[in-house]
C-alpha cells in the first residue's frame, strides 16, 4: 500500500471512530422530523443536543407573523463557525445562517413567522466540527406564514424599502446593536405575490472589515428586527441585499 494512503487511513480512522462514538443525548423536545432535518440541515454530521445553546421564544405566539427569537451561543465564544436556525413544521423552515467573526458575539435576536405549533432549533457548529443543537417548543394559533403582508397595506410602502432604524446600546465590554429594516419579506405563499425578501446581510466596521454575515430566509418577519452584540467601539455598517438585487447600506454610530 502506498505510504501516503496508509498515512491518510491512520489519520482518518481515529476521527471516524470519534464521530461514531459521540452520544447525541436525548432530544429535549418531541419531534417526528429530527432525522430529516439532521440530514437536510446538518448533512448527517456529528451533533449533540446541548443545553448551552439557549433558544429563547415565547411559549405561545400571540402574533404568529412577528415572533421574537433569541439565539444565545455565548458559551462557545471564540469557537463558533456558524449558527443555523429553523422551525421544523413551518412550510418554509429555514430562518437564518449566521456567521459571527472575532468581534461579534455568538448571540442573535430576530423576529420570525410561525405557521403552527413547532419545535424550533438552533445548531451551532464549533471549530472541532461538532454541531451543538439547542431546542425549544412554541405554540401558535397558526397562519403566520400565509397571512397577507401588513407592509403592503401602507400607502407609499415602496418608497421606504431598505430604510434602517437602529441604535447602539453600551453593555460593559460590548454594545448591543438593534436594527429594524423596512421590507415586506414576501415569502411567495400569498396568492399573486412572488418571493421578495432580504437574503443577505453583512456587518462591517468603520474600516470596512467584515464582522459577521447572515443569510436570511422567508421565515423572517416583514420589517426584520435584528440585534447583535459587538465588542469594541466605532461605527457599524449594515449592508443588505434582497433577492431582486436591490442593495442597501446603513451606518450605526
Amino acid at each position: 500500500m502506498n505510504w501516503r494512503v496508509s498515512c491518510l487511513l491512520v489519520c482518518w480512522l481515529p476521527m471516524a471512530a470519534h464521530a461514531v462514538d459521540i452520544d447525541p443525548g436525548k432530544d429535549p423536545v418531541p419531534s417526528v422530523m429530527w432525522a430529516f432535518y439532521h440530514k437536510q440541515m446538518l448533512g448527517d454530521a456529528p451533533f449533540v443536543f446541548d443545553e448551552r445553546v439557549k433558544l429563547l421564544a415565547p411559549p405561545f405566539a400571540e402574533d404568529a407573523r412577528q415572533v421574537p427569537l433569541e439565539i444565545d451561543a455565548r458559551a462557545f465564544k471564540g469557537e463558533v463557525v456558524k449558527i443555523l436556525a429553523w422551525a421544523e413544521l413551518n412550510p418554509l423552515p429555514k430562518i437564518v445562517d449566521f456567521q459571527p467573526l472575532d468581534r461579534v458575539l455568538p448571540w442573535l435576536s430576530i423576529r420570525i413567522r410561525i405557521e403552527q405549533a413547532t419545535p424550533l432549533r438552533a445548531a451551532v457548529l464549533t471549530r472541532d466540527g461538532l454541531w451543538h443543537v439547542g431546542s425549544t417548543l412554541i405554540d401558535a394559533a397558526g397562519g403566520g406564514c400565509t397571512a397577507p403582508s401588513v407592509v403592503r397595506t401602507q400607502p407609499g410602502w415602496e418608497e421606504h424599502i431598505g430604510e434602517v432604524l437602529g441604535g447602539r446600546y453600551p453593555r460593559g465590554e460590548f454594545s448591543r446593536v438593534r436594527l429594524r429594516v423596512a421590507h415586506p419579506m414576501d415569502n411567495g405563499m400569498v396568492s399573486g405575490i412572488p418571493e421578495f425578501f432580504i437574503n443577505h446581510a453583512e456587518l462591517r466596521d468603520q474600516n470596512d472589515q467584515l464582522l459577521a454575515t447572515l443569510e436570511l430566509f422567508p421565515a423572517v418577519s416583514e420589517n426584520p428586527n435584528l440585534a447583535f452584540d459587538i465588542e469594541g467601539a466605532g461605527q457599524t455598517r449594515l449592508l443588505l441585499r434582497d433577492n431582486s438585487g436591490n442593495q442597501f447600506d446603513a451606518a450605526v454610530p
